[in-house]
């Protein structure tokens, strides 16, 4: 029987797919995730999803392949994850404050590959922040929360306070947008 393999490392896609029950191995994928010249953050998730389940096809033909990407955009302009180098804190920051007191973007595009066709989505979901206040911005930078999340921040944790509303799939905020990855998985066969 073919398997769901989840192509991505992110631990928060996996505690989505076990939330909803499923049974799936993960093997993450390794590539390039370079952001191309003026490509735009909701086709460069979309060319990640499809890249990540592509590499982990490769190796797993008769399996079903999951991949997504998640990312935050803000008047056209891409938040990954804060960078590193030169400083993860300063660039957490710079993001936090330029989402705080308005509504953004969150992009996930998702795609599956199966042993005889393929399905792709994008899943897009405004957000709209509070004002954020300098001691609790302080505070949420000292927790070490942001630092592995899209626009330094997750739905799920700390942030939530300065989230007054969304319009769209919450889980796609988190990362995966549930009930779109079921409908793909029951339109490629995929019995769960």
């Amino acid at each position: 029987m073919a398997r769901l393999i989840l192509a991505s490392a992110s631990p928060r896609r996996r505690e989505l797919l076990m939330q909803i029950g499923l049974q799936f191995d993960v093997i993450p994928a390794h590539i390039d995730e370079t952001r191309r010249a003026n490509e735009a953050p909701s086709a460069y998730v979309q060319r990640l999803a499809l890249e990540k389940a592509q590499a982990i096809h490769q190796l797993h033909p008769n399996d079903f392949i999951l991949g997504a990407d998640t990312t935050v955009e803000i008047d056209g302009q891409a938040l990954e994850k804060p960078a590193v180098f030169p400083d993860a804190r300063a660039d957490a920051e710079r993001m936090l404050r330029f989402l705080s007191n308005r509504t953004h973007h969150v992009h996930t595009g998702v795609a599956i590959l199966s042993p005889k066709a393929s399905r792709s989505h994008l899943e897009t979901t405004a957000v709209t922040f509070g004002a954020i206040g300098e001691v609790e911005l302080a505070h949420y930078l000292d927790s070490g929360e942001p630092y592995d999340k899209a626009g330094a921040y997750g739905i799920q944790g700390y942030a939530a306070r300065w989230i007054p509303r969304i319009d769209g799939d919450y889980f796609n905020v988190m990362g995966l947008p549930l009930a779109a990855v079921m409908q793909l998985l029951h339109e490629l066969g995929y019995n769960d």
